[in-house]
């Protein structure tokens, strides 16, 4: 199992929508950046690119050793598990969580097609990823979806026999009219769509996180992006039956 991010450096780890006195930037390509594979370029306070090529170099020595039947793949929401949390829901199987904090699907991609994941044989992979897309790629809701699609039939082409669990982009922003969430809910609308049943299985665990207004509690996610320990065993309590069955 990789080592899990510190929760001091996590905790920072948010998408530049929610980060305060961001420097102004010139707008990406949302479409061009979300399905270009391309590694980590820039440095952030919460994470230089020494380090996030040393997660990918740890992710490439779980791969170079093999023995994973179930695979996490994403960024700052895969890679934040609570190890306990995590351990007990998921430690009867062998794991690697290769989550890594900031990443879009560009990265994503580019970490599947560079770091030896072709070695490994899971039986299920549990993916989780597009909420960076919003704020690193300024991308509209379409532009994340076909980021999303683009990483799913990437790990189809490299885990042909692999059932994958497709999470949906969980909510973020406090409030449930906030523009993050409607945002979230037309692109997983649309990612929905790739679920056929046989080999991608569509989940969408947001409601678990919200209370019967709308709303997210800080309890479950302290910054409205990250989910908390409380957050996490909310989720690993929804998702495990659904690991279970794939894990069959």
């Amino acid at each position: 199992m990789r080592k899990f991010l510190t929760s001091l450096l996590l905790a920072a780890a948010c998408i530049p929508a929610l980060a305060a006195d961001a420097p102004a930037v010139v707008k990406p390509d949302g479409g061009a950046c979300g399905l270009t594979p391309a590694p980590r370029q820039k440095d952030y306070p919460w994470m230089s690119v020494a380090g996030w090529r040393q997660f990918f170099d740890d992710d490439v020595a779980v791969a170079d050793k093999g023995g994973v039947d179930l695979l996490f793949v994403g960024d700052s929401i895969t890679a934040m598990w609570n190890q306990a949390v995590f351990e007990r829901a998921f430690g009867a199987w062998r794991t690697a969580n290769f989550g890594v904090g900031g990443d879009h699907t560009g990265n994503l991609l580019w970490r599947l097609q560079n770091g030896h994941a072709e070695k490994l044989h899971p039986k299920a992979v549990v993916l989780t990823i597009g909420v960076n897309n919003f704020g690193f790629c300024d991308a509209t809701p379409e532009q994340v979806y076909q980021g999303v699609k683009a990483v799913v039939e990437l790990l189809r082409k490299i885990y042909p026999d692999a059932r994958i669990l497709l999470n949906a982009v969980l909510p973020y922003g406090q409030y449930t009219h906030s523009p993050q969430r409607i945002k979230v809910v037309e692109l997983n609308r649309m990612v929905a769509g790739l679920n056929d049943g046989q080999h991608v299985f569509y989940q969408d665990y947001g409601l678990f996180f919200l209370q019967p207004s709308g709303d997210i509690a800080a309890e479950v996610m302290g910054d409205f992006l990250h989910p908390t320990p409380k957050g996490y065993q909310i989720w690993a309590d929804a998702m495990l039956p659904a690991v279970r069955k794939l894990m069959e």
